[in-house]
């Protein structure tokens, strides 16, 4: 048994998710979990509803979700020509759900309603892509992942309880093997203790199909991109951008962590704990061999690998009785930056100061001030760029502080990462 995990952009259109089916048809007669992401940008759109909600917008909620409702009306009119099937109205029942969201009233904070609504872009897709591959005669099933994948309650990023989602999983997988070769479901999506759904965080449909794949013990996943594999850079940043064939579960964690946006951070360590290697392949080219990334090392250091994140603020952090930065005050300020869920990208202390690189979209430089000012004084630069290079030399180096003054760095033996202006 395998998984096999598209992204938005494999679903993007009705000619897409035909693509799909055709890649399924080569895989004919194996067993097969497909994991599927929203189509296209939905997720944004989704997004945009949420906040139309809050904001008691109701002219401009109503017209997101006819947009939403024409795009996807679009691409079950390109792939079936009987409007009578059922999926129409499954599609048409979603929509005026959403509709009726508008009323209701809200019983948890932003981030349960952004899971309540959000969460509907993966259903809408699997149950499109699911209907696609029964008309083409493929052996095919579906699933609700909200009711497999058991998690807390943090919405937005929902931790997994991983013996109740074990048990789920497996209990509702096999039986269906017996009768189908493949089952689509959704990622990206959960449930909590009370039944309400949860999210795994943005991008988290990787996630989603590495949990299946441990819980069934999958021979392999494919994560399948509009990208050859893995790549040693972000061509947008960067060009001659070079393929990594092979890394190691222990690289790919590294590149991941770091900020490399082809595998979702949190995807990699379930399948290194049970060795199923996980492959990138390109659904323009499925013939194509890809990334593959499994236990060896011994081809991590062949290549170096480049994460560049954009729009970053420096933090600047001293008390405000000039004492030193000590453990008591690292505690407390985590303390604090934690209740206010900052994701920090690089922190480095001195004598008298601490600094800490975070997002500034997801770092408010007024909020931060606010957070800690009452015992600390705050400074910060906006307009920076964080760039991590793995298995670097001095060459690289240069390539990308050309023409920038570096504001911080720091260094080991495998990685460098340097704060530029």
């Amino acid at each position: 048994m395998e998984v096999f995990k598209f992204g938005g952009a494999s679903v993007k259109d009705a000619s897409a998710v035909r693509n799909v089916g055709s890649i399924l048809s080569r895989y004919e007669g194996q067993k097969l979990i497909v994991v599927v992401s929203a189509m296209g940008k939905t997720t944004n759109k989704l997004e945009d509803i949420v906040a139309a909600k809050i904001a008691q917008d109701s002219i401009l909620y109503t017209q997101l979700i006819k947009e939403l409702s024409d795009f996807h009306l679009d691409i079950l009119d390109g792939l079936f020509e009987d409007k009578q099937l059922v999926i129409f109205s499954e599609i048409r029942t979603i929509i005026e759900q959403l509709h009726e969201w508008y009323t209701h009233v809200v019983q948890g904070n932003y981030s349960c309603e952004y899971d309540q609504v959000v969460s509907l872009g993966e259903v809408v897709s699997s149950k499109i892509v699911a209907a696609h591959l029964m008309q083409e005669g493929l052996s095919s099933g579906w699933v609700d992942a909200r009711e497999l994948i058991k998690t807390d309650n943090q919405f937005q990023e929902a931790k997994v309880d991983w013996s109740q989602t074990e048990q789920l999983i497996q209990s509702k997988v096999f039986p269906l093997f017996s009768n189908v070769n493949s089952i689509v479901t959704q990622g990206f999506i959960g449930h909590a203790s009370e039944g309400i759904i949860t999210t795994l965080g943005r991008e988290g449909s990787d996630y989603s199909a590495a949990i299946f794949a441990y819980c069934l013990d999958a021979k392999k996943v494919t994560i399948w991109k509009d990208v050859p594999g893995m790549l040693n850079a972000d061509p947008k940043y960067f060009e001659n951008t070079v393929k990594l064939d092979q890394i190691s579960f222990k690289e790919a964690i590294e590149l991941s962590y770091y900020g490399a946006s082809v595998i979702h951070p949190k995807t990699i360590k379930p399948l290194q704990n049970k060795g199923i290697p996980l492959f990138v392949k390109s659904f323009i080219h499925p013939e194509a061999a890809g990334t593959i990334i499994q236990e060896s090392i011994d081809k991590d250091d062949l290549i170096p690998s480049f994460i560049v994140k954009k729009d970053q603020v420096l933090f600047s952090i001293r008390p405000i009785d000039f004492s030193f930065i000590a453990e008591d005050n690292l505690s407390d300020i985590f303390s604090r930056l934690a209740q206010y869920q900052a994701k920090i990208n690089l922190m480095q202390n001195s004598a008298l100061s601490f600094s800490l690189l975070m997002d500034r979209k997801k770092a408010d430089p007024d909020k931060i001030k606010s957070i800690l000012g009452d015992s600390y004084k705050v400074w910060y630069n906006e307009e920076l760029e964080l760039v991590t290079i793995r298995h670097y030399d001095q060459e690289t180096i240069d390539l990308v502080t050309k023409g920038k003054t570096s504001i911080l760095e720091q260094k080991t033996r495998q990685t460098i990462r340097i704060v530029l202006k």
